[in-house]
């Protein structure tokens, strides 16, 4: 059901200097309901301009409303006035300003890994499962909270693949075994990222605990919540087992995905009707209105050599997911390839998307 937002929620960016803070800036500089208010950085670049002391890497200018923006230290004083947080900050220091937010009655967006585990904290996909969000208030009665909360947001090489998988499932049913093969874009690794004699003419088939995270991730994405709507299930219902295998190739922005997937039931959808459902497939964040969402969440292409990064990974600015190579598996069932561009829908774009279903739907 589409919502239309009339009220203005006051937002602030943490690790605004940053390659994520520079893209959370471009989605929210313009958002018709998020007003920026507030950037935050470290103490060096606290008290100065923002284009004084952002090293800029985004092919689009810094917006002219930010450029004069003065950063703050990233503290509870400097952000407990806005509604929503979204926070690009590395993980090495986002847990207690996070922490510290929420017990400030914020709603904290996170990209950082810090509290994907935590069991009362949702892993949202904004194109599978903002459902999740019902979790909320039992994160807030176990801490004594009214309003804040915090939401985070999966890794990117999991978003690219839980996509096409919740698709399958919902028209299909459980699977059984998924394997992923990741072809992952250089700007995963963060700026200034590894060193060019490291990844040029290269492909390096190791990413530290990478692997890890797209398994139980996709568990915990996939899966539904206890009864009580205060913990998730960790998809324990279903015999669902995925392997993941990550490599770091020579492009910039796009994460590929080489998927074969096993469905659960007897009777194997052709490749035919896995492409009418991922035609088909719908998400909340469409249905309620949110600015942010694509207008296709999965696009299916029929040329037999694509999806590409260069050509592919900036459709619907980068919102949704690109599929191709549909066809059968000699092994498991159905085999495919999936790009998302690692740095939209894969960060940022996944925060400010799922704030947006959060507020539309009465979560801010």
């Amino acid at each position: 059901m589409f919502v239309k937002q009339t009220k203005q929620y006051s937002v602030g960016v943490l690790g605004a200097t940053g390659t994520v803070g520079q893209r959370f800036i471009l989605h929210l500089h313009s958002h018709p309901f998020f007003k920026l208010v507030a950037l935050g950085a470290s103490s060096r670049s606290a008290g100065q301009k923002y284009s004084a002391v952002t090293r800029w890497k985004q092919s689009k200018p810094i917006p002219a409303t930010v450029k004069d923006m003065v950063i703050a230290e990233c503290t509870t004083d400097n952000f407990k006035h806005c509604d929503i947080v979204f926070s690009g900050l590395d993980h090495d220091v986002a847990g207690p300003i996070e922490h510290s937010l929420r017990q400030a009655e914020v709603a904290v967006f996170s990209n950082a890994k810090n509290y994907r585990r935590d069991p009362q904290v949702p892993l949202v996909v904004p194109l599978i499962n903002t459902d999740h969000f019902e979790v909320l208030a039992a994160q807030r009665a176990s801490l004594g909270l009214n309003k804040g909360y915090i939401v985070a947001n999966a890794n990117c090489s999991t978003t690219a693949l839980v996509v096409p998988l919740a698709a399958l499932e919902k028209a299909f049913g459980p699977l059984e075994q998924v394997q992923a093969t990741t072809l992952q874009a250089i700007s995963g690794s963060g700026y200034p990222g590894l060193p060019s004699l490291d990844i040029l003419d290269n492909v390096v088939p190791y990413i530290g605990s990478e692997e890890d995270k797209m398994e139980w991730e996709t568990y915990k994405i996939l899966g539904g919540m206890t009864q009580d709507r205060s913990a998730f299930d960790y998809h324990e219902a279903a015999p669902l087992k995925v392997s993941a295998t990550c490599n770091r190739v020579p492009v910039i922005d796009g994460h590929m995905v080489c998927a074969s997937v096993k469905f659960a039931a007897k009777e194997k959808p052709s490749p035919e009707a896995v492409i009418k459902a991922f035609n088909d497939y719908r998400c909340d964040a469409q249905n309620v209105g949110a600015p942010s969402a694509p207008e296709q969440v999965i696009t299916v292409h029929e040329e037999q050599d694509r999806p590409q990064p260069r050509l592919d990974r900036d459709h619907q600015n980068g919102a949704g997911v690109n599929v191709g190579r549909v066809r059968e598996d000699s092994i498991f069932d159905i085999k495919f390839v999936v790009l998302a561009n690692n740095v939209q829908i894969g960060a940022a774009t996944s925060s400010v998307m799922n704030a947006e279903v959060a507020a539309l739907q009465g979560y801010v």
